[in-house]
């Protein structure tokens, strides 16, 4: 193979390759041009290199995560409790409203599932297209700290952590509150009932996981992802048989409910009003529900094969959305009335909490004559709160690393153990779980709800971040020359589609408060619903002032270091999985990946 080394920076080489081992979309590509470096080389690369970590120093990530793990991962990130019984509150200024179906009801709830969904998939493939380029370990914290400006990636980074570290303690909260329905319904109040042998239980249990090293993190949840998914069918299932009449009462109700009560419901005001103001309702509680399906970004740096993992969790993510969201929603609410006495005195009664008996697929049930099914929901709630808790860890502690190895965290986050685990990034985040520990005092778990509001802010913030990274993506390429041909995957919608999913993301954001100034301005809630947008901007601002950092220009965005090494590492990989797989492979492993691998 014919191979020219070029002077780097930081002392690096960045390789010219051109040979028959090259992948045909990299041969023959020209890295005789850096950013910041003039044409005799002698001036220095103006990015700061400190996010090209160094093995020797054991920082580095192990490319343990197989393809039809990050596949699940992505899967299951977008699948939470809010799907399995819409936990999230309506909006910010009445906490104890009904949920999203009895607020807004059924046609605003599958119009803007939709409408976020494509917003969500707009995000994975603008996410997709820059990691299958740069699958580097910082992920898109790290596209935003080299395509756009070092300041989007500090906030976007930091804003990200914070966002995990609230979301983790609050999923083992659930757990406890899922645990303690079956205390509540037998009456016992025992030593056996205190959370925080529960938290306890359940904090120990996901460190171990996450301690052992990603494969063993990676099974799991594969399995984790795989259970939700097939309670998910068993959903669609039973809202399919009960809407064509299968229950005990044999009753058909199609579209009954869509036109008495409605499908549209009015939410704060009566009249046309309020039925768009329910409509809007779902836009934030929608953004809620697909957060997390992003965090297939940060698993770039430890997938085996990220080039064709990360494209392929994409694609596939947008159809399972589709199908679980859209379809699941569509049928519940065939089933149940948005104006249930059931569904409203249950989420009256739960609403503050984690309980199967707010979930309306028991309301859907109760409604058909079916008792019974609130101990199945828990159990199935149980999955998901846990899954979610192992996950929400894992993002926490890659996140933390991501920010020490851009140089924007203390570097003794980016040191890794022998598994390649960052061990002092996975302490930090372990120990803001103990924030969990406040389960054993209920008031101070309502108090807490408040901060879980910003969860929300920071993930729409994280969302246009990642959006805004992708068009100063596509415009360095361009300018420095790498046709879509390069590319591994390319985003369907282009710079058009990102610029009009950022401008619809900025809309959710400025009005996802909206509901504070109706019937009375609540200023409580106000801060709430947006102090995260400040809190973002002072990070961004305040690191643009100390640092003096600069918005890259479209020839200045790095584009190039580290991908000659990664690039290396995938063809090895390739080579070796070429040999295990033509010699090991057996009939049964190969009719698994043409039919359930296709999905799994």
């Amino acid at each position: 193979m014919a191979q020219k080394s070029l002077p780097y920076a930081d002392g690096m080489e960045l390789a010219h390759f051109d040979g028959p081992e090259v992948h045909d979309e990299y041969r023959g590509m020209e890295f005789n041009k850096y950013p910041g470096m003039s044409d005799d080389g002698s001036e220095k690369l103006a990015f700061t290199s400190s996010h090209v970590y160094d093995e020797d120093r054991g920082s580095a990530l192990n490319r343990d995560l197989k393809t039809r793990q990050i596949a699940m991962i992505a899967l299951g990130g977008a699948l939470g409790t809010g799907l399995l019984i819409n936990t999230r509150l309506c909006d910010y200024a009445d906490l104890d409203s009904g949920p999203t179906l009895a607020a807004s009801g059924p046609g605003s709830m599958l119009i803007g599932y939709a409408i976020v969904g494509v917003l969500c998939y707009a995000v994975m493939a603008a996410m997709g297209e820059m990691a299958a380029w740069l699958p580097i370990p910082s992920g898109f914290t790290g596209f935003a700290h080299r395509f756009v400006d070092p300041a989007l990636g500090f906030a976007l980074g930091w804003n990200y952590w914070f966002k995990y570290i609230i979301t983790t303690p609050n999923n083992l909260i659930a757990s406890v509150l899922v645990i303690k329905f079956w205390f509540g319904k037998s009456g016992y109040d025992g030593p056996g009932a205190n959370s925080a042998i529960y938290v306890c239980i359940f904090l120990a249990a996901i460190i171990a996981i996450n301690y052992f090293g990603v494969g063993i993190f990676g099974e799991f949840e594969f399995w984790l992802s795989s259970t939700k998914v097939l309670i998910m069918l068993g959903l669609i299932i039973f809202t399919f048989v009960l809407a064509v009449g299968g229950g005990p009462s044999h009753e058909t109700p199609g579209f009954r409910y869509w036109s008495d009560p409605g499908a549209f419901a009015p939410y704060k005001i009566s009249g046309s009003g309020g039925r768009f103001l329910g409509f809007w309702n779902v836009l934030s509680s929608a953004v809620f529900s697909f957060l997390g399906a992003e965090l297939v970004g940060v698993t770039v740096g430890e997938a085996q094969n990220p080039r064709k993992a990360i494209p392929r969790a994409v694609k596939l993510t947008f159809f399972r959305i589709v199908f679980f969201y859209i379809v699941l929603i569509f049928l519940l609410g065939m089933n149940v009335p948005y104006n249930s006495k059931l569904l409203l005195s249950a989420n009256h009664e739960s609403g503050k909490t984690v309980s199967a008996e707010g979930s309306p697929f028991v309301v859907a049930a109760i409604i058909a004559g079916i008792d019974g099914l609130a101990d199945l929901i828990n159990v199935c709630l149980l999955v998901f709160t846990f899954s979610a808790a192992n996950s929400d860890l894992y993002i926490a502690t890659r996140t933390l690393y991501s920010l020490a190895i851009e140089g924007n965290a203390p570097k003794v986050f980016a040191r890794t153990n022998d598994r390649g685990v960052p061990i002092y990034a996975l302490g930090l985040s372990s120990t803001c779980c103990l924030l969990a520990f406040i389960s054993t005092d209920v008031g101070t778990f309502q108090t807490f709800q408040y901060f879980v509001t910003l969860v929300t802010i920071f993930g729409i913030l994280t969302w246009i971040s990642i959006l805004v990274s992708h068009i100063y993506f596509v415009r360095a390429r361009r300018a420095q020359h790498i046709p879509d041909t390069a590319l591994a995957y390319v985003s369907p919608f282009g710079t058009i589609g990102s610029s009009a999913a950022l401008v619809f993301a900025l809309v959710i954001l400025i009005f996802n408060g909206w509901g504070t100034f109706v019937n009375g301005f609540d200023w409580r809630n106000f801060i709430v619903s947006y102090i995260g947008i400040p809190i973002f901007l002072v990070m961004f601002g305040g690191y643009k002032v100390l640092m003096k950092s600069t918005t890259w220009t479209a020839e200045e965005a790095d584009l190039y270091s580290g991908k000659a090494k990664i690039d290396a590492q995938e063809a090895e990989f390739l080579e070796s999985e070429v040999k295990r797989y033509s010699a090991n492979a057996t009939k049964y492993q190969k009719i698994y990946r043409v039919t359930l691998g296709h999905f799994f």
